[in-house]
């Protein structure tokens, strides 16, 4: 079968299954299998192909393939690629085993208090009895209703100020976010400066739209001044992208000083800021945003999916100006038409009653409570935020990132090597670890204490790392 038809049949598995779509992917690599469509020994299409052809990002296809080996499906050597490992169309790799610590994605803990289930169903049955299904199952307007804005407006206000609700846009997570604002400030070609390690999905959206990424220097606070003013000279870009606190993945917040030579820098190049700031409100006092230091140069992302939950799909974005405001919101449409009806109508019940707020006490306090279990095995070290839902480890010279990751999933945890967020071609020896994404507590200490174990074994020379 030529790769467009596997990866066609790929995409009609994955529309259908239910749950998390990763577990999609690795569904649809076991019936390609079972059906002989896929041989022991048959190389698979590249991860970025695969993202591109299923309309995902490259961390989802990542973890899949990582699930894949650790159910003995496939086999990956760098340089090579991945491989159905010889033996798969035994069914032997079908054997029961014990799921694999999963630290690679950054998701909120799920708090015990309030419980999100007995919240859920209530609220659900609430909202059936006061509105018609017709209205909770249909198209919404693009960008929030008035209520939905407002909402909006008042969560975001403790970060950037006052804001009108028709300032407010409201959109279906901020994935959807960052690709409106790059098609609105961007053209195929141009270049965006954001920080040399930085979000993934930053890095799908460029890909995707055509437009070329540029890392800046910086150090633990983050830009470096004169290298962002270099950049702006040389490279003349559209705008730079940021995330000023607890920065993906460097863990980096920048202090108010940085914050305003990074503004000031912006003003006299002419250049917009997009300001993605999903984690400000796990701090007790955060630092002002971006955005309240000079509203009308920066595009302001908060997206709910790290204080809240990611299945509500919802993000907030305040908008510099009218001009901007109407072309993102044509952007919005074009990209993903409206927010989910039943997802906005929890969302906004949340926000109303108080329980968002509720919720967002519990995750805070749940995750400083595992950053804390961290400290106390790992040690304190940079790249540990208190507040933060992930940790940015550095790892000892006897070990690069890579084979890190290889040998930490061989002992059950799943973690990012920093080649995953590298802007430019060279990368620091560093991994990511996602607090968050762990059930419970007792698991939490255990993962730490596997990683520390790992931290001091020195790895044999020959051994050959995989992905």
């Amino acid at each position: 079968m030529k790769t467009h038809e596997l990866l066609r049949s790929w995409r009609e598995i994955v529309e259908q299954t239910t749950g998390p779509l990763y577990k999609g992917i690795v569904q649809a690599l076991v019936l390609s299998v079972q059906q002989g469509v896929l041989r022991e020994g048959d190389r698979l299409p590249t991860q970025r192909m695969i993202a591109t052809s299923l309309g995902t990002n490259l961390t989802t296809v990542t973890r899949a393939f990582r699930e894949a080996h650790q159910i003995g499906l496939v086999d990956a050597t760098v340089g090579r690629g991945t491989f159905i490992r010889i033996g798969a169309s035994t069914r032997q790799w079908q054997a029961s085993r014990t799921s694999i610590v999963d630290m690679t994605m950054n998701l909120p803990p799920v708090p015990n208090r309030p419980s999100l289930a007995t919240s859920m169903q209530a609220d659900f049955q609430t909202l059936f009895k006061s509105q018609s299904i017709s209205s909770l199952m249909s198209y919404r307007v693009t960008g929030g209703t008035y209520d939905e804005r407002c909402q909006g407006a008042k969560w975001i206000e403790p970060l950037i100020g006052h804001r009108r609700p028709d300032e407010i846009v409201v959109t279906p997570g901020a994935q959807t976010a960052i690709a409106a604002a790059l098609s609105v400030l961007t053209s195929p070609g141009d270049i965006i400066l954001t920080e040399k390690m930085t979000y993934p999905g930053l890095r799908a959206v460029a890909n995707q739209l055509g437009i070329l990424l540029v890392g800046v220097d910086g150090d633990e606070q983050g830009f470096l001044p004169a290298a962002l003013e270099e950049a702006c000279q040389i490279h003349c870009p559209k705008a730079i992208y940021c995330t000023p606190t607890i920065q993906n993945p460097t863990t980096i917040t920048l202090p108010l000083s940085r914050r305003q030579s990074l503004m000031k820098i912006a003003h006299d190049a002419g250049i917009y800021v997009i300001e993605d700031d999903p984690y400000s409100l796990l701090l007790d006092t955060p630092i002002p945003a971006l955005s309240a230091l000079e509203r009308g140069r920066v595009i302001y992302i908060a997206t709910l999916a790290k204080v809240l939950s990611p299945g509500l799909r919802t993000a907030y974005v305040a908008l510099p100006n009218p001009e901007i405001h109407q072309r993102f919101i044509t952007a919005v449409r074009a990209f993903s038409l409206t927010n989910a009806g039943l997802l906005s109508a929890l969302t906004l019940r949340w926000m109303q009653s108080g329980l968002a707020g509720t919720i967002l006490a519990g995750i805070k306090s749940e995750l400083r409570l595992r950053q804390s279990i961290a400290r106390n095995i790992l040690g304190d070290r940079p790249g540990m935020n208190p507040n933060g839902p992930h940790i940015w480890l550095h790892l000892p010279s006897w070990w690069n990132s890579s084979d890190f990751v290889a040998y930490a999933h061989h002992r059950g945890l799943a973690l990012l090597p920093s080649s995953v967020f590298a802007v430019c071609g060279s990368t620091s020896e560093n991994v990511r670890i996602s607090l968050g994404s762990i059930d419970n507590i007792d698991d939490v200490e255990k993962a730490m204490r596997d990683i520390s174990i790992i931290l001091q074994y020195r790895m044999d020379n020959n051994i050959i790392s995989v992905v």
